[in-house]
């Protein structure tokens, strides 16, 4: 079976949605994800929404679908459109990453994105030592060649390793492991965002060898060098936000 085509970065990219539903959308998901709508209580009535928007009921009413497939709110009838407890709301869906990504990066939020990284990308990449097939390493040894191009700029410097990640998914052999690409993205913008290893020749070098030194484990089929090896790519990346972030917070 021919391997599907990776998403790319253009994915979570904060343009401006287009039809009235995804603009509708998009502002009341990120209004919930502000906390304007408290957990317990009732979305607005439709006229009112239908007011704000200038938009047909029938449009605010798809809108609430997706809202509520993206685990925000549930309708009841003769109870209205409960917004539900942030414990049910699909931080793994791109959409609901895309629009927690338009809000900015937090402290808490990027925590919480390292936290899930930390806990599965290692897990992959040592499933990955045991899984993968030939063409996988062939794969990923492209990706780090891409990567240690000269004339990246931070978006398609993060779009390579975006590729590495997501064949490191694919090769683990478990749909699950791939189904996290959001978080990646996720990581990967706050990371050209806030800084990149392009803005040093020697970060630079030293993000590249750590990432083919994860695929000199998994050629090698040792699941314990490669756990520990992708853990230090994903520290690597933290540790230059955090340095940069430090030397913002000292500015005058």
């Amino acid at each position: 079976m021919a391997a599907q085509p990776l998403p790319r970065l253009s994915r979570l990219t904060l343009e401006r949605a287009k039809s009235s539903h995804d603009q509708i959308a998009a502002t009341l998901a990120m209004e919930l994800l502000q906390g304007l709508y408290p957990p317990g209580k009732n979305m607005p009535p439709e006229p009112q929404l239908i007011q704000r928007f200038r938009v047909s009921r029938t449009v605010i009413r798809e809108v609430m679908k997706t809202l509520a497939a993206k685990g925000f709110v549930v309708s009841k009838t003769r109870v209205g459109t409960r917004v539900r407890d942030p414990v049910y709301w699909n931080y793994f869906d791109a959409d609901v990453l895309a629009w927690r990504v338009r809000l900015g990066f937090d402290d808490t939020f990027m925590h919480y994105v390292v936290e899930v990284r930390r806990a599965i990308e290692p897990a992959a990449a040592a499933l990955a030592a045991v899984r993968r097939s030939s063409a996988h390493v062939t794969r990923l040894r492209d990706c780090v060649r891409q990567m240690s191009r000269s004339n990246h700029n931070r978006q398609s410097f993060a779009e390579s390793d975006l590729d590495f990640h997501l064949v490191i998914g694919d090769a683990s052999g478990n749909p699950m492991m791939r189904s996290v690409a959001g978080v990646i993205e996720t990581a990967l913008i706050a990371s050209f965002l806030h800084s990149s290893p392009i803005d040093d020749p020697s970060d630079h070098q030293t993000t590249v060898n750590a990432h083919a030194a994860v695929v000199d484990a998994i050629e090698a089929g040792d699941g314990r060098a490669a756990f520990s090896t992708m853990l230090q790519v994903i520290d690597i990346g933290i540790d230059r936000i955090d340095v940069r972030r430090r030397r913002q917070s000292h500015r005058p």
